[in-house]
């Protein structure tokens, strides 16, 4: 069972973005799967790594978007994406010096970040560039 399913109201309206986000969303289920295998411990360093790398991509496919079209909301959404690069960063330096309390508080953070930023954020930029006609 997955921790966070995908549900139609994540979807931005842009198929690229959307791919994106279930990525993402898979990345915190693989996370959850692994912890209810018993293996959470050993997963959250391969998925805090895998996490790191694929956000930077996502955001900068994001930004790229928002910039290109003249998004009036591009520097708080750039501000907001930097935060949550840092805050993984953190964690991830966290879980390396064996500071890191359990996989849960990773998963539950991130599960709570995505939902919310998906939800809350990026549903913004969605109607604003399918307007615009990115697909």
């Amino acid at each position: 069972m997955a921790f966070l399913n995908w549900r139609e109201e994540f979807s931005v309206g842009i198929a690229r973005i959307d791919q994106q986000h279930r990525r993402l969303v898979g990345f915190l289920n693989e996370l959850y799967e692994s912890m209810q295998a018993g293996q959470g411990r050993e997963a959250l360093g391969k998925v805090l790594g895998d996490l790191l790398l694929y956000t930077k991509t996502h955001f900068a496919a994001e930004e790229q978007l928002m910039k290109a079209h003249g998004y009036p909301g591009f520097d708080d959404h750039r501000q907001r994406h930097e935060r949550m690069t840092q805050k993984v960063k953190e964690l991830s330096e966290q879980f390396r010096a064996g500071t890191l309390s359990s996989p849960i508080q990773m998963t539950n953070f991130l599960k709570d970040w995505l939902s919310k930023h998906i939800l809350e954020t990026d549903r913004q930029y969605g109607p604003f560039l399918t307007a615009r006609g990115v697909k």
